[in-house]
């Protein structure tokens, strides 16, 4: 049985938790879109087509913003085809997922679906096989009142009021050589410069990300941040990063220790980015905007999810539809737990993607939607981490991993809200042979209770929510703690993530 030691103290501050940290991602792939968030035929869709159900559970999900279109559609992607009468709309084939897109939905569709689920748009831009002149169009499209060609043309559109969108990443993935338009640092670096430049004369408020590596293991990992910021830095507000973890057989402890390379992920590119803004005599901060994250299954699952064939583009195929069990839900608990720690710097997520694709929420076409195992830790970490991260000290036993040599058998993350006085505590216990108890120091509270307690676990780790079987895994309540004096003791089952509020 591991054993840790918490203190939390609410003076020892991270930093001010930004809501866009509980943001998602909508991307023209699979069933993610068409019969996703779209479904005109659809018993609970409104006047626009969107159903009513997946709305309930994006709001009941908490999510705050969400990136569109891409992700790798992006680079082939020309945002005119989405606007205008639908049946004017042309259909095209999408070379990053070989599939057919035919622009039923596009920037005012999106746009009418965001303001409807209360989240704000991130849009990303096609620099892959664009540049800055098609950029600023559509940032003059979405955000001008009226008077010019582009505004006018919105409104003649349906859209008399502008969508205000604030946050615009430059291009996606442009270090992958899967990428329509792959390039290298410098040459990225300089497009997006240019790029950010012009937006900017335009409209000085907008909020830039731009592409940073697409993965930590990639061969240009570093450099790529290094070269990319020497050309940005007075561009951009952000610097991106992705992770995708994957279980393997015979190897759950690493699995179960994904934060601890999120962790080294983020703690790598701050280390860059500032070394740049040190070397360029900038005191500016680089944020990190960490937009595409999840659990996704790609090498198992690789084959069935690759299309081929030049006379073979299905609309909306049924790709990349991973269900999750309770081990990829603890670990997205974990993940949670990282990007909270680095709250200072992370100012932005995206968990890719919302609905079907490698998603926490499923549909099937005419019929329900229903929450998969990692909607939990989400939702409730969105609902609970309010205010401010703390610093925790965390001594916990430890165990040796194959990936990352030896880890905290438990790791953690609290949250304050000052205005309420309430704390929030989020643990991952990932010993999956054996309870863990922890005990929390709250002497810095003078007296604190526990309101209420939840917890996922159970005896199957493989347990996972489906369409035959919708609510097999959930929340229930952590009833295994106690309080003695300023000490909280609480009992975790094996391979669990729970939270905590505190008064």
């Amino acid at each position: 049985m591991a054993k840790a030691r918490i203190v939390i103290d609410p003076a020892f501050e991270v930093g001010a938790i930004d809501r866009r940290l509980f943001g998602s991602f909508v991307e023209h792939l699979g069933r993610c879109v068409y019969d996703g968030i779209y479904e005109p035929g659809h018993s609970t869709a409104d006047q626009d087509g969107f159903r009513a159900d997946v709305l309930d559970l994006v709001r009941e999900l908490g999510v705050s913003t969400v990136r569109y279109p891409g992700g790798n559609f992006v680079s082939g992607y020309r945002w005119e085809d989405g606007v205008g009468p639908k049946d004017e709309r042309p259909t095209r084939l999408d070379l990053a997922w070989h599939s057919t897109e035919t622009n039923e939905v596009g920037l005012h569709e999106f746009a009418a679906w965001a303001k409807a689920a209360g989240v704000e748009p991130m849009m990303a831009l096609n620099l892959g096989t664009r540049g800055v002149l098609d950029a600023v169009d559509v940032l003059e499209y979405s955000n001008v009142p009226a008077g010019s060609t582009l505004s006018d043309r919105r409104v003649a559109n349906g859209a008399t009021d502008p969508f205000g969108i604030t946050m615009w990443c430059l291009g996606n993935e442009m270090d992958g050589p899967w990428q329509l338009g792959h390039c290298s640092a410098e040459d990225y670096g300089k497009l997006a410069s240019r790029t950010a430049k012009g937006m900017r004369q335009l409209d000085p408020s907008v909020q830039l990300v731009a592409c940073g590596s697409s993965n930590r293991a990639m061969p240009t990992f570093g450099s790529w941040e290094h070269t990319v910021l020497k050309h940005t830095y007075d561009d951009v507000d952000f610097i991106s990063c992705h992770a995708y973890y994957e279980g393997t057989p015979g190897d759950l402890e690493s699995f179960l220790a994904s934060g601890v390379d999120m962790d080294r992920f983020i703690e790598s590119v701050v280390s860059v980015a500032d070394g740049v803004g040190a070397e360029l005599k900038n005191d500016k901060s680089i944020m990190i905007s960490f937009d595409e994250w999840n659990v996704w299954y790609q090498k198992r699952d690789r084959d069935k999810n690759t299309i081929r064939g030049l006379d073979n583009w299905p609309q909306a195929p049924r790709i990349l539809e991973d269900v999750y069990n309770v081990t990829d839900a603890v670990v997205v608990g974990g993940l949670l737990i990282s990007l909270l720690r680095h709250a200072d710097r992370v100012k932005a997520a995206s968990l890719a993607q919302l609905v079907n694709v490698i998603a926490p929420i499923m549909t099937e076409p005419g019929g329900d939607a229903w929450r998969q195992t990692t909607f939990f830790p989400f939702a409730e970490t969105a609902r609970r981490a309010v205010g401010a991260s703390l610093r925790l000290r965390i001594d916990s036993d430890t165990h040796d991993t194959a990936k990352y040599g030896e880890v905290d058998s438990i790791d953690a993350a609290a949250t304050h809200d000052q205005q309420t006085g309430t704390s929030s505590l989020f643990l991952v216990n990932r010993d999956h042979q054996a309870p863990s108890t922890i005990t929390v120091d709250l002497t810095a509270f003078g007296g604190a209770t526990v309101q209420d307690a939840f917890v996922l676990s159970d005896a199957d780790r493989f347990a996972a929510n489906t369409g035959e079987d919708q609510e097999r895994v959930g929340l229930t309540e952590l009833t295994s703690y106690k309080i003695n004096g300023t000490e909280l003791e609480i009992e975790l089952p094996a391979l669990s993530w729970a939270t905590l509020t505190l008064g």
